[in-house]
This record gives structure tokens, sequence and C-alpha cells, in this order.
């Protein structure tokens, strides 16, 4: 495999490793051989090395002195202490998006995303429909205006990622749950109505929690 411009080397090995820990393909406390992966890829340890050392930021691996690089464990107070932490994260960037919107055109791309969301549901496509509802946060962005808040939400957002991606695959007739909630939220957003924002999107975190640890149980 080659990998090009116009992300770093070091990003698309990570991205690349990424995937494959969230599909389930590298598995908790599997250890990742940065000779293997260099190797595989034809890139150079320097670049592999670089991008474990992402992975762990992200929160998708665990570096280790003298035992290397190793997938994170998912175990139930790693799953609700992300699912609390992501809460409040997308609380602020719900409240953000109500405070600032201002005509229709702020908020057709997410109703667009909506749309994409349904799409994927109706095809049962997982991997469009966990990166379509993460999209979501990337619109909201703007409205937030925060440059902390967006870094740290996008450092976390593998990981959760991961832990959707599992629940899902394992029960796809639960991506209708999320479309509800998320019609929900949108409603509550053009209304202006904070403390249902946060009302709904403490449903969905609990909502997702309970899909993961479900998903861990029968894994």
């Amino acid at each position: 495999m080659t990998f090009k411009a116009p992300d770093s080397l070091s990003e698309q090995i990570a991205h690349y490793l990424a995937e494959r820990i969230i599909r389930g393909e590298l598995k908790p406390a599997e250890r990742i051989q940065e000779q293997k992966v260099t190797q595989a890829l034809n890139v150079s340890r320097g670049s592999v090395r670089e991008a474990l050392l992402i992975l762990e930021r992200r929160h998708l691996v665990t570096i280790l002195p003298r035992r290397g690089a190793h997938v994170t464990e998912l175990d139930e107070h790693n799953v609700r202490s992300l699912c609390t932490l992501m809460g409040e994260l997308y609380t602020l960037l719900g409240n953000a998006v109500a405070q600032h919107w201002r005509n229709d055109a702020d908020l057709l791309p997410f109703l667009k995303i909506q749309q994409r969301l349904t799409s994927a549901f109706e095809r049962q496509d997982i991997r469009t429909f966990v990166e379509d509802s993460f999209a979501v946060m990337r619109a909201a962005y703007p409205f937030a205006d925060n440059p902390y808040l967006q870094e740290t939400v996008e450092n976390l957002q593998p990981a959760m990622s991961r832990a959707y991606y599992l629940a899902l695959d394992q029960r796809k007739a639960n991506m209708n749950d999320f479309l509800v909630l998320f019609a929900n939220l949108l409603e509550a957003v053009v209304a202006r109505d904070q403390l249902r924002i946060r009302t709904v999107l403490a449903e969905y975190c609990q909502r997702s929690c309970e899909l993961v640890l479900a998903a861990l149980a029968t894994a």
C-alpha cells in the first residue's frame, strides 16, 4: 500500500490502523508490532512510531515501556467514562448551535446529515452511519468557535466510533434508535431549548452506553 499527500504519512498510517481497530480487526490488548506494520505498508519505522503516538493520543492504543503498543481494552468502566464525558461535550456543541443559528441555511448541514443517516440505515451500512453520526458534531464546530473543545472531541471521536461500531455491528436494528434521538435533538436545537437538548443528549448517551455494554457482554 502506498500513501500520498495531503495528509502526512504518519496521519495516514494512524487512520489505517484506527480503521482496523474500530472495525475489530485488531482486537483489544493485541500488540501492534512496528516491524510488521512497516513491512506491510512499505513505510519507515519512524512514521509508524509517530502514527502510534497519534493513536495513543486518540485513546486507541497504549504504549508501554519495553512492551510496545497494544490496542486499548474496552471494559465497562472505560465505556461509561467515555459516554459520560462525550455527553457533556455534545451538550456544549448542541447549546452552541441553539444559541447561534440564525436562518434556515445554518441548519441545512444538519438536515443533510439526517438524510444521509436515514439512507445509511435503509442500506444497513454501519460504517457510513457511524461516520455520519460524527459529522453532526463537526457541523457544530463553527457555532461553538472553541478550538479546545474541537480538539478534545476529535481526539475522543475514534474511541467513540469504535464503541458505536461494536454496538451497531451486533444490533443493526438499533440504528433506528439513533435516528429518532437525532430527530428529537434537531427539534430542541431549532426551538433553542437548552434544557431539552441536555435531556435528549443524556438519553442518547445512556442508550449508547447500554448498547455498547450489551455488545461487549456478548462479544
